[in-house]
């Protein structure tokens, strides 16, 4: 049978990936809906290649703009744009297979929808599980569906639990995350008072998006992949923790407590960890993997500085609060890391000002998707508060 896929965010990287590994397996896979945000050409342009049966523009002034290119590039398909089109979308019967690669909060609702309905969730959106973690998990019990993780560290941890012949308890594990430490490895506080947006430029180009490169150096991107690993796996918060191996040749380490079984580790591109999601529970090419470890003996590993990265330590403490905790976390992370950039905020006064913002609201229960809106709202505004007073 071929499985239907609606990739929604079919113009970033991750909707990159997963469409040329559609096109490589056409007998088995199609691309049902198309969705991106605003880039009209490329959404028409990747729709006049794989033909959907619905192409979604986000922005709705855009979609008199898409449906004009897609009539003169001879593309017959049904056209819609806005968040609830994308969210019918996704629960229709039209596809089985969901992509959620939607940066930020916006895709947030099309994945709880699509996991009511019994989708197969392939989840490359952080902020569906650091946010709405505990809607995410209901919504996956009330439809029965699976999710497989596209993030390269959580798709590692996914390979190993996977592995029937480890025989991993979900219950006696201990999970580490493996990052690099960033360009500022090694270095301490009192070397970061100064550093500004273009040390990150000098240090690692401009080959990714800003903030990205902002949460990397400041150790946020591991705590967003721990808050993340949490609600994916069900592992509580101290059996979970942050390893840095420098070359960055390790995406995870599984390992049974107290010795309950062997240490596994798993190293994959991120084609490797879409492809494998994608044509999953058969075992994708491995053209793409990194050669598989067996013990960590032959790797460096450190732990990281929390006193100099503070903002992983913030991470921690947010999971460990509970509630909506997470949700202020992240929301006042994006004011700080965008007041960095523009040269509002030093390096190390992100983490103070999320601190701030954390204790300013303390957390409260998870109760559904608007309150979380409206809780986001609050923390971004108390975060812009925070940085007007500081000034």
């Amino acid at each position: 049978m071929v499985r239907s896929v609606a990739v929604i965010g079919a113009t970033g990287s991750v909707g990159a990936t997963a469409l040329q590994v559609i096109g490589d397996h056409p007998d088995r896979l199609r691309a049902g809906v198309l969705a991106a945000h605003r880039s009209v050409e490329a959404l028409a342009a990747l729709c006049a290649r794989h033909q959907p049966d619905v192409a979604i523009i986000g922005d709705q002034t855009l979609e008199a703009s898409l449906a004009r290119r897609l009539a003169a590039a001879g593309v017959r398909c049904d056209i819609a744009s806005g968040a609830d089109a994308i969210t019918q979308a996704t629960m229709s019967d039209g596809c089985n297979t969901l992509i959620a690669a939607i940066a930020g909060g916006a895709g947030i609702a099309s994945t709880l929808g699509a996991a009511r309905v019994g989708k197969r969730l392939l989840l490359a959106n952080t902020e569906s599980t650091v946010i709405a973690g505990p809607l995410l998990a209901q919504a996956l019990g009330q439809g029965g569906g699976q999710l497989i993780p596209l993030n390269r560290r959580q798709n590692a941890i996914f390979q190993c639990l996977s592995d029937d012949s480890l025989n991993l308890n979900a219950d006696r594990l201990r999970l580490s995350l493996v990052g690099s430490g960033g360009v500022f490895r090694g270095r301490h506080r009192s070397d970061l008072m100064t550093v500004g947006p273009e040390d990150l430029r000098m240090s690692v180009g401009n080959a990714r998006k800003p903030q990205v490169l902002v949460n990397a150096a400041s150790l946020m991107d591991l705590g967003l992949d721990l808050i993340e690993a949490h609600h994916l796996f069900r592992v509580p918060p101290d059996q979970l923790e942050i390893l840095l191996q420098p070359e960055d040749r390790v995406q995870a380490v599984v390992a049974g407590v107290s010795g309950s079984a062997p240490v596994q580790l798993r190293a994959l591109d991120a084609h490797a960890a879409i492809s494998s999601a994608l044509l999953w529970p058969e075992r994708a090419d491995k053209a793409g993997w990194l050669p598989e470890l067996s013990s960590p003996a032959a790797l460096a590993f450190e732990k990281p500085d929390m006193g100099t990265f503070r903002c992983l330590a913030l991470a921690l403490q947010a999971l460990q609060a509970g509630g909506d905790a997470t949700t202020i976390l992240n929301a006042a992370n994006d004011v700080a890391v965008a007041a960095f950039l523009a040269g509002a905020l030093p390096f190390l006064s992100i983490a103070d000002l999320i601190e701030q913002v954390l204790t300013e609201l303390p957390p409260q229960p998870v109760v559904d998707i608007q309150t979380l809106s409206e809780r986001d709202r609050t923390a971004r505004e108390a975060a812009r508060r925070v940085l007007r007073n500081a000034c």
